[in-house]
């Protein structure tokens, strides 16, 4: 938001290689032969892959993948170089090179990715042989090449969207505070609804924190579905803690200010608590689909190093994700409105208050958000819509109960965040059906999570009971040090 000068520039000049006039005939030559012979033999790889079923392996299938993405990532640069030498114009137009750092950022960064999805496989493939094709299925080859597809183009767009804004002219002018409206609460139940939220947020705090300490105290908790569960647990902890305590504060306080720095940390992390929570549904879904529909190889699929890998990859797309978002917001200018009609900093009023173009920051929410949230949904729906075909080719009502006590929690908690996310995106910036669902998916549905889990949960109930003997058992022995001693001699003795 600094105040800035910045140029329009319509065009760059390439200064090419440093190569001798005399040379440049020889040089052309060399490199056009090096760039058909790239073009070809890649291509010759991924027809003989085509062609050969006997080459349609997982192994094969990323060579392909990677075949396609270095030829792309030559003709990125290479064509325009060998034009530049050969008619001796250097310049290039500002949005070609735009575009061309785009495409080489993009398919450098999917080598990368293609390059470590090949190791894995390799790994799979000497490491586990026998389980092998069971592992590698067809499926979680496609969503590994989906997924560097996806990080490369959002890696890409980061990069690019952010020189973008830097070399768009633009006067910035200087915004050091927002004010936040908060809810629309009559002043004389600002107390009742205090409490109430209080109590929520700590209900909240306390139900998710319980459940981490359960997964952790009890052994038989640790399997990838509580594993998973536990992450989703950390992130409603920190998702409601990023807007509750600040909107609490303004309440009793009736100081509705929020500094500059402080409204886009909360938006950044509001977007990374977001975005964690709706790939770790994706991911557990997944889960649920490998437990019902291969029962038999579940322990081999679900491996720790696989169960980390998902877990991990969900904090680094949600982290990238929420960048994006922050870059692109901190570019844009705020003039004379400041106040924002939301009880915290949220991405579509902050648009709207913006004095600036943003046209790119839709675009971005469109596209790119678009994608991964329904890139989530649809393995969701996937997921269930699989597990849904495996029970009714065989029904019986156990089988359905199994089932239902499998997947009903986890349903449940998908069906409550993206309802109250469709109901938010659905309806206008400033009403009521708005703030509802805002209040729903940031205050309740985190605090119902734990009670979803738990109550429907015969597992996380056993170890409840645990715990409860424990803490009452270490109770007694602290109120009857001298029966705890005895009890103890006559045990040595």
């Amino acid at each position: 938001m600094r105040p800035k000068n910045q140029s329009s520039v319509s065009e760059f000049l390439l200064l090419g290689l440093p190569i001798r006039p005399g040379e440049q005939g020889l040089f052309f030559t060399l490199f056009l032969g090096m760039y058909l012979t790239t073009v070809l033999g890649n291509l010759l790889i991924i027809l003989l892959i085509r062609l050969d079923s006997r080459l349609h392996t997982p192994m094969y299938f990323f060579l392909s993948h990677l075949a396609f993405s270095d030829i792309s990532l030559s003709s990125v640069t290479v064509p325009k170089m060998l034009m530049n030498m050969q008619t001796q114009q250097q310049s290039i137009s500002y949005v070609e090179c735009v575009s061309q750092l785009y495409f080489f950022i993009f398919f450098a960064t999917l080598d990368n990715f293609l390059l470590a999805v090949m190791a894995y496989d390799r790994y799979m493939a000497i490491c586990h042989p026998l389980h092998y094709t069971t592992i590698m299925r067809e499926g979680p080859c496609v969503l590994l090449v989906g997924a560097s597809w996806i990080i490369a183009c959002d890696h890409a767009l980061l990069h690019t969207l952010l020189l973008v804004r830097f070399m768009r002219p633009e006067n910035q002018s200087s915004v050091s505070e927002f004010l936040l409206l908060g809810l629309p609460i009559r002043p004389e139940h600002q107390g009742v609804f205090f409490t109430l939220f209080l109590g929520m947020y700590l209900t909240t705090v306390l139900g998710n924190l319980l459940i981490i300490l359960l997964i952790r105290l009890d052994p038989r908790l640790h399997t990838p579905m509580y594993f998973f569960l536990s992450h989703l647990a950390l992130t409603d902890v920190s998702f409601s803690s990023v807007t509750v305590p600040k909107m609490l504060m303004n309440m009793q306080t009736q100081q509705q200010s929020i500094p500059y720095v402080g409204c886009i940390s909360q938006l950044y992390f509001f977007l990374l608590f977001g975005g964690v929570d709706n790939f770790l549904l994706a991911v557990m879904a997944y889960d649920r689909y490998v437990a019902i529909c291969y029962p038999l190889h579940y322990t081999t699929i679900m491996r720790e190093g696989l169960c980390v890998l998902l877990v991990a990859a969900s904090w680094i797309i949600a982290c990238a994700h929420a960048l994006l978002y922050t870059g692109l917001l901190v570019q844009l200018s705020f003039c004379a409105n400041n106040v924002v009609t939301h009880f915290f900093c949220d991405l579509t009023v902050l648009l709207k208050l913006s004095c600036s173009d943003i046209s790119l920051n839709e675009l971005v929410i469109f596209t790119e958000g678009g994608m991964l949230y329904f890139l989530s949904l649809a393995i969701v729906l996937g997921s269930y819509i699989h597990i849904g075909t495996i029970i009714l080719r065989a029904p019986s009502t156990k089988r359905l109960l199994k089932a239902f006590s499998t997947c009903g929690s986890h349903l449940l908690v998908v069906s409550l965040f993206y309802g109250t996310l469709a109901v938010y995106f659905l309806s206008s910036s400033w009403d009521s059906k708005n703030i509802i669902a805002s209040v729903m998916y940031t205050v309740v549905t985190p605090m119902l999570n734990p009670f979803i889990y738990s109550l429907r949960n015969r597992d996380i109930k056993q170890a409840l009971e645990i715990f409860v003997n424990r803490v009452n058992l270490f109770k007694w022995k602290s109120l009857n040090p001298l029966i705890t001693v005895r009890s103890t001699v006559w045990y040595m003795s």
